[in-house]
């Protein structure tokens, strides 16, 4: 039951007042000469997010309402679009097949993983993206795009597998662009509506969880 996640996404329309982003745990040791150790306690970023609203219709709230009920609070995952990190690529460039470099073909291997890589000239991290958007994978080996025909992609687990014939080469570069959701559990077993308007509400706070789906 820990790993159990609905392939649903929660409604857009009902998180635009969305907060929230990576975080990460360092432990800091300061030293006596006055300089500091720092060790990082986790691997990868966890993203938590606020999807409170705003004043909304009585309907809305309804459906907030909804949602939290058929995910039974916190006990299964669900989708969330992020809407500053929802690409392959920055969110104000389109998406391309060349924004991210996920292998080097073998001539052999037929899956690959999605992942995006965050960093500048000093360091990076990598991303494994296990909720793409059905439909929005594009790819290119070796920098030539490929038709949608000549692979698949489990929107539910992000691999990318090349069908016969079309299987990378050895040297030559997987690419891949897309859109993804962060898969999520709600962090709080209640949910509190207030109604401060006539027929209408607010829900001050929704706190929301990534999870490994």
């Amino acid at each position: 039951m820990a790993t159990a996640f609905h392939e649903v996404r929660f409604p857009l329309r009902l998180s635009l007042a969305t907060s929230g982003g990576p975080e990460r745990r360092t432990d800091i040791v300061n030293l006596s000469n006055g300089r500091e150790t720092r060790n990082s306690r986790w691997r990868n970023a966890r993203r938590s997010y606020d999807a409170g609203s705003g004043l909304r219709s009585v309907a809305d709230l309804y459906d907030v309402l909804e949602f939290f009920e058929a995910r039974g609070g916190e006990l299964y995952g669900f989708r969330f679009r992020d809407p500053v990190d929802c690409r392959s690529g920055r969110p104000d460039v389109p998406v391309s097949p060349l924004d991210q470099q996920i292998g080097i073909g073998d001539g052999v291997k037929t899956s690959f993983q999605l992942a995006k890589t965050y960093g500048d000239a000093a360091a990076g991290s990598l991303r494994a993206i296990a909720k793409p958007v059905a439909g929005s994978v594009v790819v290119a080996i070796g920098g030539v795009a490929l038709p949608e025909s000549s692979f698949t992609c489990d929107s539910t687990t992000g691999l990318v597998t090349f069908a016969q014939g079309h299987i990378p080469p050895i040297g030559a570069a997987v690419t891949v662009g897309f859109e993804f959701d962060v898969p999520v559990r709600f962090a709080t077993g209640r949910i509190d509506i207030n109604l401060s308007a006539f027929n209408a509400g607010r829900i001050p706070t929704i706190p929301l969880m990534e999870i490994l789906p």
